[in-house]
């Protein structure tokens, strides 16, 4: 006996499916909310491109932390993509079956590992190492890179993984008729058919990368200036509404809030460039 009738059905999976646009949406509202007011009321000019950061003395400018932000985020990606994209290659074209069904799993287990063990090690362990033989501080853009870097690692490396091996025998097969070596048949056959999977990966690292707080407070200094190399401290956007969300009132609050609606508008910004770069790319 049925109890729901496939037009229920089709309604529930409907509203379901709906349902995580409906709380995007709140969320984003929510935030333009508290934050527009903020914005409006100080001046745009004054809260993005003002450096001085001083809540008590009523200066609210957040682009050092703008700026900390890109700069933390290209390190992650700088290390991350590279050794994701070659791991993914490596595991899918030169490893038998049998071993790869062994070493990815366990390094997609890096994903489950929680951020506050990776900030834990990048204070024990690396922080102390780029400061005795690179200098500076340790709690660096450097740190932060590496660490994150290695977090959104698990990420590019499974979606690449899944787009290579996607990719059918057929298009391996023509380029060895053709007398395409084995290396060649991947850069010249199958990466660029498996592209518009890869760069997926990659979005979803940019977007853990830009949104980790936890990790990136332990180890990035949280200094709010402008940096001149990758040793220097910097405090990226997430990093400030979490240190300072705990105790802030009144404007200060909303100064926060404004702090998120500019993050999320960077997060989209850079969300819609890339999918953008992968519709050109596909119709190419």
């Amino acid at each position: 006996m049925r109890l729901i009738s496939e037009a229920g059905i089709r309604r529930i999976l409907t509203g379901i499916a709906f349902s995580a646009i409906a709380m995007l949406l709140l969320i984003v509202l929510f935030i333009l909310k508290e934050g527009l007011p903020f914005i409006f009321k100080i001046g745009p000019g004054n809260f993005l491109f003002s450096s001085d950061w001083s809540p008590l003395n009523g200066k609210f400018g957040i682009f050092a932390m703008i700026v900390g932000s890109l700069w933390v985020t290209a390190g992650a990606l700088i290390i991350g993509v590279p050794l994701g994209l070659a791991g993914a290659i490596f595991l899918s074209e030169f490893l038998p079956r049998w071993a790869m069904r062994i070493i990815k799993p366990t390094i997609e287990l890096l994903a489950g590992i929680p951020s506050v063990v990776y900030g834990f090690i990048g204070v024990m362990v690396l922080a102390p190492i780029i400061r005795e033989y690179l200098g500076g501080p340790g709690l660096s853009i450097l740190a932060a890179s590496i660490i994150l870097g290695v977090m959104i690692l698990p990420t590019i490396l499974s979606i690449s993984i899944d787009s290579i091996k996607a990719v059918p025998n057929s298009y391996r097969e023509g380029a060895f008729a053709l007398g395409a070596t084995h290396w060649q048949t991947i850069h010249m056959a199958v990466l660029p058919a498996a592209k518009s999977g890869i760069i997926a990966g990659i979005i979803l690292g940019l977007g853990r990368a830009i949104g980790e707080t936890m990790a990136v407070i332990m180890v990035v200094g949280n200094a709010a200036k402008i940096p001149t190399s990758v040793l220097d401290s910097v405090r990226p956007l997430t990093a400030n509404i979490a240190l300072e969300m705990g105790y802030a009132t009144g404007i200060h609050r909303q100064a926060l809030f404004a702090t998120g609606v500019v993050l999320l508008v960077i997060i989209m910004v850079l969300n819609y460039a890339a999918n953008l770069a992968i519709k050109n790319m596909v119709k190419k």
